[in-house]
């Protein structure tokens, strides 16, 4: 089963449940969702892939994280607290992270194949490691964790 066809599914089911910040949510990535596909023209052809769905889900997940800090530092812990939900909510459809150390290997691995050592091949080792995490890895994370790496 697609992506959209989950989020339909989901919807309904949050509806009939009287979960209201779900179906708010869920309602809301099926809004980006289709914001994309017209975006990118691709409306009528099926819309955009799912890998790209996910990507867009990710990028969610990270505007909800920004927002509730924004919200706790301005006072509004209640704000925060619902963007949390929602960013719990929207990160049920994404893939499991990898951890930390998973993300070491893959880094060392990228660095080696490099042959560059130094922070003049940081971009070269981040470009890697994310084709390779995919959607399974925050940015920010691997940009540390290189940096750490290279640094060492």
């Amino acid at each position: 089963m697609g992506i959209r066809q989950q989020l339909d599914d989901d919807v309904k089911a949050a509806m009939l449940g009287g979960e209201s910040l779900k179906v708010e949510t869920l309602r809301g990535l099926k809004s980006a969702i289709l914001y994309a596909d017209v975006a990118t023209k691709s409306r009528d052809t099926g819309g955009i892939p799912d890998e790209e769905i996910l990507t867009l889900f990710a990028k969610e997940v990270k505007k909800r994280q920004e927002s509730a800090g924004l919200y706790v530092q301005g006072g509004s812990q209640e704000r925060a607290d619902k963007e949390l939900a929602e960013k719990a909510i929207i990160e049920g459809y994404l893939p499991a992270q990898l951890s930390e150390a998973e993300l070491i290997t893959i880094i060392d691995t990228a660095i080696a194949e490099q042959g560059e050592g130094g922070m003049q091949a940081m971009g070269k080792v981040i470009g890697a490691v994310k084709a390779k995490a995919g959607n399974t890895a925050d940015g920010s994370v691997i940009a540390r964790l290189v940096k750490e790496r290279l640094n060492a």
